[in-house]
């Protein structure tokens, strides 16, 4: 599909959402659980949708959160919840949604320190550093978020006690229970006032920011980076991690400016996307337009999607580098300077990455894994627990993928050159035989790539068929 002509052009250039009107839709509309597009589906990163065709609204959050109180339940989660919150218009009142649920409930719950937003991977330190060292009690928590999605979306996460996304074996069982309470009409719902529930006793507060900055120093080498001299920018897209930079380059001493710290429901400062949507997609070369023209002015220029799992680079020599180069160069890095990383630690890599990894995997003498979900790092292959590095600049724990076959409703994506656009949360088909034809394209293109790359070494071309994959994938092209 061709880039829509107002690709890069400002979010300004078309009517922006009416945020109103959206919040109005999340309270005001009812989801029919006989409509397949209205019902509780959860893809590889959650629930999402938008009020306004009623696949995201007050009863989705409501049954959603009351499966996951009775999943809790079954499995004897009985730790303090932490909740998370990005900056999208239908974040916050999901959040308080979930609240009242959770309350009810008697869960324990952690709500950011002054309301502050919350990036997942802040969300799952968090979880991770409560879980240390215990073996019953431990935490679980909620993030609120559609991740890069248009400003009209909403969406919901569940991460388990290991702090990552919850597999399927999870998430189908809350899917399955939450419908079962909307096709009730939220019968079985157990709910209190929100002014209450915040009173509730066990309603808690967590210092997210000052707690994950001050860790930040134990795993990355921060003071290299300020001996360094390096000038850096970053702009948060105006997403969760909006009031993280400040504080990360004030106390470690780097030269990190801060581009833009605006918070706005309709995203006005974005530029279009390739369909000329809004889309906070650092990856996206029209939604960075603004940063790219700043290649000259910083050698390194950072952006991160609204929940902070995602991210892209402009770098002065090559402008925004494209997410397989940079994995490349970090999984050589983290291995030859992480001593206490298991000696059996093995790569794994999505069908969609370079062949590069795969080469790079065997200087280091590590096991290579192939799958469709993403560049990780393996650490234990036994309990199938992965932790690392994702393609497309995404960090998080992640599980190995399904089978070419399955992929397309494992992560809940239609077939993009039907639906017209990217997955975009609304369009997800709910059957399980719908598989994405981009994919099975990218995966004929990249086959080829590794065959090129492997028998003639000729890794640039390997590399420009992966970026027409990826765009395959992406775009629905």
């Amino acid at each position: 599909m061709p880039n829509s002509p107002l690709a890069g052009q400002p979010a300004t250039a078309l009517p922006l959402l009416d945020v109103s009107r959206l919040l109005a839709a999340y309270f005001d509309s009812r989801p029919d659980p006989g409509v397949a597009t209205q019902r509780v589906a959860f893809g590889t990163s959650g629930h999402r949708g938008t009020a306004f065709k009623s696949s995201f609204n007050e009863w989705h959050v409501l049954a959603i959160t009351q499966a996951v109180c009775d999943y809790r339940q079954g499995k004897g989660i009985d730790g303090p919840m932490f909740i998370g919150i990005d900056t999208h218009a239908l974040s916050k009142p999901a959040g308080d949604s979930a609240l009242e649920v959770l309350a009810a409930n008697g869960v324990n719950t952690m709500l950011a320190a002054g309301d502050e937003y919350t990036p997942t991977p802040v969300l799952s330190h968090a979880i991770l550093g409560y879980n240390r060292g215990r073996s019953t009690g431990l935490a679980d928590g909620l993030v609120m978020s559609p991740s890069h999605n248009p400003p009209d979306n909403g969406g919901y996460k569940y991460n388990p006690p290991n702090g990552g996304p919850a597999d399927t074996d999870v998430t189908k069982w809350v899917e399955n229970r939450a419908n079962e309470l909307l096709a009730a009409g939220l019968a079985g719902v157990k709910r209190m006032p929100l002014e209450q529930a915040r009173r509730a006793a066990t309603t808690n507060r967590h210092d997210y920011l000052n707690a994950y900055v001050a860790d930040l120093g134990n795993v990355i080498d921060l003071a290299a980076i300020r001996a360094a001299g390096v000038r850096m920018a970053v702009d948060p897209l105006g997403g969760a991690g909006v009031h993280f930079w400040e504080p990360i380059a004030e106390r470690y001493g780097i030269d990190l400016k801060v581009l833009n710290t605006k918070v706005d429901g309709t995203f006005s400062f974005m530029s279009l996307d390739w369909d000329g949507q809004v889309r906070m997609d650092p990856s996206s070369p029209h939604a960075m337009r603004s940063l790219l023209s700043l290649r000259d002015k910083y050698p390194i220029v950072m952006a991160c999607d609204t929940d902070h799992d995602r991210h892209g680079i402009v770098a002065g020599s090559v402008g925004l580098m494209p997410p397989n180069h940079y994995l490349a160069v970090m999984i050589d890095y983290l291995y030859r300077n992480r001593p206490g990383w298991r000696a059996d630690a093995a790569v794994g890599k999505t069908i969609v990455s370079s062949s590069i990894i795969d080469r790079v995997a065997a200087d280091l003498g590590r096991k290579l894994f192939r799958g469709a979900g993403g560049v990780q790092v393996v650490r234990r292959r036994v309990d199938k627990r992965f932790a690392g590095l994702r393609g497309r600049g995404k960090c998080r724990r992640h599980v190995p993928a399904p089978r070419w076959r399955r992929l397309g409703h494992r992560q809940g994506r239609a077939d993009p050159r039907a639906a017209g656009r990217r997955d975009d949360g609304e369009d997800r088909p709910r059957s399980r035989r719908v598989v994405c034809a981009a994919h099975r394209e990218a995966r004929r293109v990249v086959l080829r790539a590794n065959r090129c790359g492997r028998d003639a070494g000729r890794e640039e071309e390997a590399g420009r068929a992966v970026g027409r994959a990826g765009e395959a994938v992406e775009h629905g092209r």
